[in-house]
């Protein structure tokens, strides 16, 4: 027996067509190298489609892997010829037979990853330890327990490095390094609210994951387009998934709130010959952004997750916008529908916020008691969960007409202070030309 023997054919089949299916699956794999395959032709056709992937592109053929692997560039690092091993015939039978055995749910596809990767521990820990048992008759090796330790600690730091614990001394100058240079102006990793006074509680930050509540038609897709306006205006890479507009009425919003001119106007055309010049300047400026915006009506954790990591690795990305979070489905008891909801939350707050090192901003629908609809389950998982709400007639009256007639308050919050009851931050919100703006702040009224 030979270390060529240990291989699992079936599973790396099952990989190879799965990707030419659906590349977006790499995305979930990134832990799968290519030389972990048993099969050269393998290993290069995988590390193809992986780059054609991150490159964007949504479909991949025999052509284009076969363009990609013939690039200096995409196989420099190689010394065989590649050309003979990757054709054009041999993959268009690959491609023939790939629907029959590819998965189409990441979590079948990852069972395949998971055989392949086991095959390749496999094999790569056969061969070291022939390597030590040829030291083992060697004589002149007199360092021998150090030589094995160290060839077979290669190995398993290699195969389980995503699930080494390391000690807290290893890792604490890097971790310091990461706050100092969260320090710095030029690579800071918190952008500030278009609200002064919010920004004194909580700031968008990468890594972490702030909510806005408010109960239904109060605004919150609102809020949502006016933060992502302000961090484009500060020079940030954006990405929107939108579950309630249309591409088309998002950018009738958008234009509103750039121009001025009211939602109504915009959508039907009435508007002058000046304002059309506004409106210009307004698509002129979005040109220009690094900006995108997904409609995807129905909620899916692998269609946010691998939409994301696209954008992530084809423009880069600095924030995420989820308009917003809610059960995938009417169907079901509310457990299921709640326990899926808290799942999306954890999903976009650790894989892609946490992980991609991206700041995140969502929206969730409040009951009319005022708390989340899930509040437990979104607290859990969320940094920090900013309330939007319509000011009382007394309020108005106590705080009067430049004070604004919406109130923010910051319910849970990690990255910095609370509010106490009775506490909030003054805004006010024109609806019409889709505008939030920070006013005066009220004085609190003492109790008698």
């Amino acid at each position: 027996m030979t270390a060529g023997d240990i291989k699992n054919v079936e599973a790396e089949a099952g990989v190879i067509a799965s990707v030419l299916v659906k590349p977006e699956l790499t995305f979930h794999s990134e832990q799968l190298k290519p030389n972990y395959m048993s099969s050269a032709e393998n290993a290069y056709i995988y590390y193809a489609v992986c780059e054609l992937a991150k490159k964007g592109i949504d479909k991949v053929d025999a052509y284009n892997i076969t363009n990609f692997l013939n690039m200096k560039k995409g196989t420099e690092h190689v010394g065989e010829n590649v050309s003979a091993l990757v054709t054009i015939q041999s993959l268009q039978e690959l491609f023939d037979n790939a629907s029959l055995i590819a998965r189409d749910e990441p979590k079948d596809y990852m069972v395949c990853v998971e055989a392949v990767m086991d095959a390749a521990f496999r094999r790569s820990t056969y061969k070291k330890l022939l390597d030590c048992e040829r030291l083992c008759f060697n004589s002149d090796c007199d360092d021998i327990e150090k030589r094995v330790t160290s060839m077979m600690d290669g190995v398993l730091m290699e195969f389980s490095a995503a699930n080494q614990i390391p000690n807290y001394r290893d890792i604490v100058d890097d971790i310091w390094q990461e706050i100092e240079d969260r320090q710095n102006p030029d690579t800071a990793a918190t952008f500030p609210f278009k609200f002064p006074t919010l920004n004194e509680y909580v700031q968008i930050e990468r890594g972490e994951l702030i909510i806005f509540g408010a109960e239904q038609k109060q605004g919150k897709s609102m809020m949502l387009l006016n933060c992502a306006v302000d961090l484009l205006r500060q020079g940030k890479k954006v990405m929107y998934i939108d579950s309630e507009l249309n591409t088309r009425l998002f950018t009738v919003r958008l234009i509103s709130h750039l121009t001025g001119i009211t939602f109504r106007r915009v959508r039907s055309g009435q508007y002058d010959a000046t304002e059309a010049e506004k409106i210009q300047e307004a698509l002129a400026w979005i040109k220009q952004q690094d900006f995108v915006h997904l409609y995807m009506p129905i909620f899916d954790e692998d269609a946010i997750y691998t939409s994301v990591k696209k954008v992530y690795h084809t423009t880069g990305l600095d924030c995420i916008a989820i308009d917003y979070f809610k059960a995938n489905s009417s169907d079901g008891d509310a457990y299921s529908n709640y326990s899926s909801l808290g799942s999306l939350v954890d999903m976009v707050k650790n894989q892609i916020c946490g992980n991609l090192n991206i700041a995140g901003i969502g929206a969730a629908q409040a009951t009319s008691s005022g708390r989340l609809a899930d509040s437990a389950k979104i607290a859990r998982n969320a940094s920090t969960i900013i309330m939007i709400q319509d000011k009382t007639q007394e309020e108005l009256q106590n705080d009067g007409p430049d004070c604004g007639n919406k109130k923010l308050t910051v319910r849970f919050n990690r990255n910095g202070p609370q509010m106490a009851d009775g506490e909030y931050i003054d805004v006010r919100f024109d609806g019409d030309v889709i505008l939030y703006q920070e006013t005066k702040q009220h004085s609190p009224v003492e109790p008698f």
